[in-house]
């Protein structure tokens, strides 16, 4: 009788002020008040936004945030709420955690440092903070999707409902984007956030459909000839429309070089013996050369991107190359110098090193950077666990396909701040597509977590 009473005196106080916003405010609280129940609802929800919510919001800097950033804070916040209630706060153990969170504290060690060791002839703005603290956010915004998936996901089911979603919509308007006319008649440029055009998206989706393909032994015959065009359509994308753009079909290249290693064993030494011929004959360097662009793209993009590179290293180990100049701080630091390269001067260089590890030691130093190591040789050690455990059905063409993904995103990495963007480069507008990386390495923790072997809570 009370919720019948409230639903008529809320439908009364709603009808005398009607609007658009009130309707709005009241399905967010409506929706607020069922993910409090069920968190990982949100999963899908940040899923959705990462791929079909392009609205950027601005916040008076030179960052815009975008509704992806704002979802994963927001979605850890309910989780911590539900936690709460229920008397308990507690994570998932996982070899992961320890990592992950010194990462993030030894990132917030950076920041002051930084500040405080900060050199007086280089000049910053006075909300330059923010700018720093934003870097810092999407660190901890990765961080904080890949605990959610761990954290939330607790069963199979879950993880393979969450998986096929995205491969479903991912794929299908991958698909119509790659089509010819197809993606501008439908003005699909309106509905698609960025994370289309960034390899990340790439990466995951030719893994998460090879994995299943390969891995999956139960896999239906529609879901394998649909995977089958996932596959074709990142191949296309890649390796013909985008041919230019390295990190794409370098990435993709990896994760399917890696599905097909870890799938077949006997084929193992047969292809590492091609890969020495190839190297020994001088065949496959050169080769790969000109298809990223030979002399060409080297002219345009290659040398500068090495220059850039030498002036962050030099400035980061001149200043602080323990605990490094603080999160986006090079940017400023590389103001105060011109940059030379070839007959060319850049009186006032907008620097940007277009390389993760090199970002990772400017912001955090080498302390930061052996940090990340160690997550990433933790992540690999439990994907080579798991794949122990899991050798059939869902999970093992799930486990196979992020241990792909894992080493397709160290490889580009290399060419660009694709998984930990740079605020100034990739930004908040790459998020979009690293936090989707993030969220499905959770995946993992989940398993280790349920199922045969696992600490299973369903």
């Amino acid at each position: 009788m009370l919720i019948v009473a409230a639903v008529v005196v809320v439908a009364a106080l709603a009808g005398m002020v009607a609007s658009t916003p009130v309707l709005a405010l009241l399905l967010v609280i409506a929706g607020g008040l069922v993910v409090l129940r069920r968190q990982e609802l949100m999963l899908f929800v940040i899923l959705f936004a990462a791929l079909l919510v392009p609205i950027q919001i601005n916040t008076g800097t030179d960052v815009a945030l975008n509704v992806t950033a704002l979802l994963v804070p927001a979605t850890a916040i309910l989780w911590f709420l539900s936690m709460i209630l229920n008397g308990r706060i507690s994570f998932l153990p996982s070899r992961l955690n320890r990592p992950l969170f010194v990462f993030l504290i030894a990132g917030l060690f950076s920041l002051l440092i930084g500040l405080v060791l900060w050199d007086p002839a280089v000049p910053r703005s006075s909300h330059f903070i923010l700018v720093m603290l934003a870097q810092w956010a999407i660190v901890a915004f990765s961080a904080i999707a890949l605990l959610l998936t761990a954290n939330l996901v607790r069963s199979e089911r879950l993880l393979r409902r969450l998986t096929f979603v995205f491969l479903l919509v991912g794929g299908t308007l991958a698909l119509l984007t790659v089509l010819p006319g197809l993606g501008a008649a439908l003005q699909l440029h309106r509905l698609l956030t960025v994370a289309f055009i960034r390899a990340p998206l790439w990466v995951l989706l030719a893994a998460l459909s090879g994995g299943q393909l390969l891995f999956n032994q139960g896999l239906a015959l529609r879901w394998r000839i649909y995977c089958l065009l996932v596959i074709a359509t990142s191949l296309v994308y890649c390796f013909l429309l985008q041919r230019a753009v390295v990190s794409n079909w370098l990435g993709v290249m990896v994760v399917l070089f890696m599905l097909a290693w870890l799938r077949w064993k006997k084929l193992r030494p047969l292809a590492v013996l091609l890969i020495i011929l190839l190297l020994a004959t001088g065949i496959l360097l050169p080769a790969v050369y000109e298809f990223a662009g030979g002399e060409a793209e080297w002219d345009e993009s290659g040398g500068s991107r090495l220059a850039l590179i030498g002036r962050v290293l030099e400035m980061t180990w001149r200043h602080n190359p323990i605990t490094g100049l603080g999160p986006a701080a090079y940017r400023p630091y590389g103001f105060v110098e011109p940059l030379h390269y070839g007959n060319a001067l850049w009186w006032e260089p907008r620097i940007s090193s277009h390389n993760n590890y090199v970002d990772l030691f400017a912001h955090f130093g080498m302390v930061g950077l052996a940090i990340f190591v160690w997550f990433a040789a933790e992540t690999a050690r439990l994907g080579l666990n798991l794949r122990a455990r899991y050798t059939d059905g869902f999970a093992a063409g799930y486990v196979n396909a992020m241990v792909a993904a894992g080493a397709g995103s160290l490889v580009i990495m290399l060419l660009a701040d694709w998984i930990l963007p740079f605020v100034y480069n990739i930004g908040f507008d790459g998020f979009q597509a690293s936090v989707l990386v993030w969220l499905f390495m959770g995946g993992l923790v989940a398993l280790d977590n349920t199922g045969e072997g696992g600490h299973s809570y369903d």
